[in-house]
């Protein structure tokens, strides 16, 4: 038997020994150490990739281990940070492969110490503002990312490649992007590894530069229900999208577009005020499926356990109980998707 860790590998012929050496020298972002980005993660490091970089700013709680592969039950109850629990566990999966693992809130200045230098970049976030970041800093250095997403027995998955397919943006209106969160809604582990099935494979093409097997289609599925779907969106593409149209100017790379938070003086609270005018309240509270929900015209306030969090007309969040930023944009993201 051979003792060659990607043997298998290579004998698959899209691969074979060019296809592994040109994986041995790529560089994959991993955005996200939640459910698809370990699942992610681990098969793109057992597959011998030359380095990955995974980001993330949570820590392991108990409720992550049902379907988030790389974490144990010791990570949760010491509350290990994601990445290093993430980092360590990959590093013992294949020490050949680099793994740089960071703990971090990705915005705009933080993406740009990673993207000139990838090859490829993996949606493994909880929420669009993030992706739409991701999405005009791929576009802005014309870098391939795969978006990926999962809730319930859902999954979607897009593979972007700058100048050839629609960007996030340009699909904005077209295609099913929910905003129901595994938080609100829950979410099967089959599903995360549907999702991942789909990335990574449509990674490896790209870092073994076999660009003509890439599908170019948005799949969608539903595993209960037995539903899949696959496709094209080449015709939505907008030569006047902000982000990869003839023109662009990366809206999502402003100031205007990213969350601003800040730390109540003399309270245990953040407040975050995203991107956004106006919140409807009523369709926020149908996603909030348990907890304590109460609700005026002006505000509505959900406890769930030790957590609270005040929505306003105007978009604006309390969040209780925390003083870290981070910890505060994690919970609000958890639930608003």
């Amino acid at each position: 038997m051979s003792s060659d860790r990607y043997s298998r590998q290579k004998l698959f012929a899209p691969i074979g020994e060019e296809g592994q050496r040109k994986l041995s020298e790529k560089h994959v972002l991993v955005v996200g150490a939640g459910a698809l980005g370990t699942s992610s993660a681990e098969q793109l490091v057992r597959a011998g990739i030359g380095k990955l970089t995974i980001v993330d700013r949570d820590y392991v709680e108990m409720s992550n281990l049902q379907r988030q592969q790389l974490f144990t039950e010791a990570d949760a109850l010491e509350r290990m940070p994601k990445a290093i629990a993430a980092g360590k566990r990959l590093s013992e999966i294949n020490p050949l492969v680099t793994v740089d693992a960071r703990i971090m809130d990705v915005q705009r200045e933080e993406l740009e110490l990673f993207i000139s230098d990838v090859n490829v970049v993996l949606d493994a976030t909880d929420n669009f503002e993030t992706r739409m970041l991701i999405n005009d800093m791929a576009q802005k250095y014309q870098v391939p990312w795969i978006y990926g997403g999962c809730v319930g027995s859902h999954g979607l998955s897009f593979t972007i490649l700058p100048g050839v397919t629609p960007c996030l943006n340009c699909l904005m209106d077209t295609v099913p992007l929910s905003g129901a969160t595994c938080d609100t809604v829950g979410v099967i582990s089959p599903a995360v590894q549907m999702v991942t099935a789909h990335q990574v494979t449509e990674a490896m093409k790209i870092l073994v530069e076999d660009m003509d097997s890439l599908h170019h289609k948005f799949i969608t599925f539903d595993l209960w229900n037995h539903q899949y779907s696959g496709f094209k969106v080449n015709q939505v593409k907008k030569d006047d999208c902000p982000s990869c149209g003839k023109d662009p100017d990366y809206p999502y790379l402003s100031a205007g577009y990213q969350t601003k938070a800040a730390v109540l003086c003399g309270r245990d609270t953040v407040q975050l005020r995203p991107p956004i005018k106006e919140r409807n309240l009523d369709e926020l509270r149908k996603q909030l499926h348990e907890g304590i929900v109460e609700q005026n015209p002006f505000l509505l306030s959900y406890t769930n356990g030790n957590q609270r969090l005040v929505f306003f007309k105007d978009g604006r969040v309390l969040i209780h109980g925390t003083k870290d930023i981070a910890e505060a944009k994690s919970m609000y993201h958890k639930i608003v998707g």
